[in-house]
């Protein structure tokens, strides 16, 4: 007997706009991408009308453009009045978390339709920009509104750039390179091997923005149209965020889905979910080669699903950058050897991570996947910030008994674990605990971010400016030398002042 309140997906909608499939003035605003594929979610569910009874509207935050009321908007154009709608916050978890929000009121007799929608255009808006123009679309704020950052940033990150998403996550691969005793040139070749694959997917995909195969070589070695961004990561490594693309689910309760007349094969069930946090500053983390919210959240997910790894046939691993796929890995027990694609749609450097919205692609994307593949579990991940957010969804097209995860109780726990304290200035010798080669875009390096352990539980930021030791560190494991950190006053672009630590390899 199925749960008549079991939340189930029966619609998906998904669009990608080629920079060779529009004009000058590029895709569509995203009030209009966000129309569309609303439509086409409510097409795919074979009763377009459901868009009119919908009770529940959640709009991811869009960086191409602000509006006064998003979700407003959006009603008005889908002829709707949904009872509550809201605009979301930013990172990568965003649009699973909206996800299973709409499941747990679904469950608790509060929702029985609800739409979860995002779009960004902001490789028309980077076309636009090159041109010395502005994009000007419809329904701006009265007062612009400031970027939703949820954590203030840290003085010492500011003070030694410590910002770029590439080098934070560079920062964690390099630690797990050095925590597991991989020489550098293999751990960059098994980095290769890991994206190579999903490259073949992305270049299946007709929504994906790059649709080219690469090689395990093309992928790893700096080339011009492939420079090094953040040792050890080369451009075709990183996510791509200029993208112009959309997506939309559409999600109700098993009983409505029934009133609907919607197929059972056309349903997909969330079976389990579990989001949790790390500590928001890279150099907090006690483990820099692991994530203890990541293997909490994933464990929970696969307890309420009744699955374990193997059990689940297809995966979409969030792929920002190497560290956030290999600690998913790591978390779920799954070799490079495993024959299963750690991707449905080719992931964010090659499907496109739009901005917070890349989740919403991939839960439509393993939605249709599974619908082809009855009977099978299917797992999407989400990470958000510097590897603080964490978010795991397991969906079937078999439905079962469903239960919100215990969420509270597993950050209390996570939380009960030390952090490292940032040292704003310190004048002596430290210890390198992981670091990231910074290149310009001539592809030459430029400089060294270190976190450096100064004492027991404290650690400290620094620049390595010595060129040559920065091309020795991609050749020669830094990590555990020791360096002399000399603290100096800079400005920050905040107009504050901080210290910014140079450091000296000793010996």
């Amino acid at each position: 007997m199925i749960d008549p309140r079991t939340p189930c997906i029966i619609g998906v909608g998904r669009k990608t706009w080629h920079p060779d499939e529009v004009d000058e003035n590029g895709a569509p605003e995203p009030l209009k991408m966000w129309e569309l594929v609303s439509r086409a979610a409510g097409d795919d569910s074979g009763v377009p009308k459901i868009l009119e009874s919908l009770d529940s509207i959640d709009v991811v935050y869009s960086q191409t453009w602000q509006y006064d009321d998003a979700p407003g908007r959006l009603s008005e154009l889908l002829k709707t009045k949904p009872s509550r709608s809201e605009y979301s916050g930013i990172g990568g978890t965003t649009p699973q978390v909206l996800t299973q929000n709409a499941a747990t009121r679904i469950l608790a007799g509060k929702s029985d339709a609800a739409l979860i929608v995002g779009a960004e255009a902001l490789a028309t808006k980077r076309a636009f920009k090159k041109r010395g123009e502005s994009p000007t679309y419809s329904f701006p704020p009265a007062n612009k509104t400031p970027f939703p950052w949820e954590a203030p940033f840290d003085d010492s990150e500011l003070a030694h750039e410590v910002t770029p998403a590439w080098l934070t996550f560079a920062l964690f691969d390099s630690a797990r390179r050095a925590s597991r005793g991989v020489a550098l040139d293999e751990y960059r070749e098994e980095l290769g091997r890991m994206f190579a694959p999903m490259t073949k997917i992305a270049a299946a995909n007709p929504d994906a923005w790059y649709r080219i195969a690469r090689t395990v070589n093309e992928i790893v070695e700096p080339q011009p149209d492939n420079r090094m961004v953040g040792y050890p990561y080369t451009k075709y490594m990183v996510s791509v965020m200029d993208v112009d693309m959309a997506a939309a689910v559409i999600m109700t309760s098993h009983e409505r889905a029934d009133s609907l007349g919607i197929p059972r094969d056309r349903r997909v069930y969330l079976r389990g979910w579990c989001y949790a946090t790390d500590p928001i500053y890279v150099a907090e983390h006690p483990d820099l080669s692991a994530s203890p919210a990541m293997a909490a959240a994933g464990k929970e997910a696969q307890r309420l699903a009744g699955v374990g790894t193997d059990e689940i046939a297809h995966l979409d691993l969030y792929s920002c950058f190497g560290s956030s796929l290999n600690f998913a890995r790591d978390t779920l027990g799954i070799s490079l050897a495993d024959t299963r694609p750690l991707t449905v749609t080719g992931g964010l450097p090659y499907h496109g991570g739009a901005g917070s919205d890349y989740m919403t692609h991939s839960i439509a994307t393993m939605a249709d996947t599974l619908r082809n593949d009855p009977g099978s579990y299917g797992m999407v991940t989400g990470v958000g910030m510097h590897m603080t957010k964490h978010v795991f969804g397991i969906y079937s097209t078999t439905p079962g008994t469903l239960a919100p995860p215990n969420q509270k109780d597993i950050q209390s726990q996570l939380d009960k674990k030390p952090t490292n304290k940032i040292v704003e200035s310190h004048n002596g010798l430290a210890t390198i605990a992981t670091y990231c080669v910074v290149h310009g875009r001539d592809g030459e390096p430029q400089h060294a971010v270190l976190v450096c352990d100064v004492e027991e539980g404290q650690r400290a930021y620094a620049i390595l400016s010595d060129i040559e030791a920065c091309r020795m560190g991609e050749n020669t494991e830094l990590i555990g030398r020791s360096v002399q950190l000399t603290p100096t006053a800079i400005d920050l672009p905040t107009s504050k002042s901080a210290t910014r630590h140079y450091a000296e390899l000793v010996n």
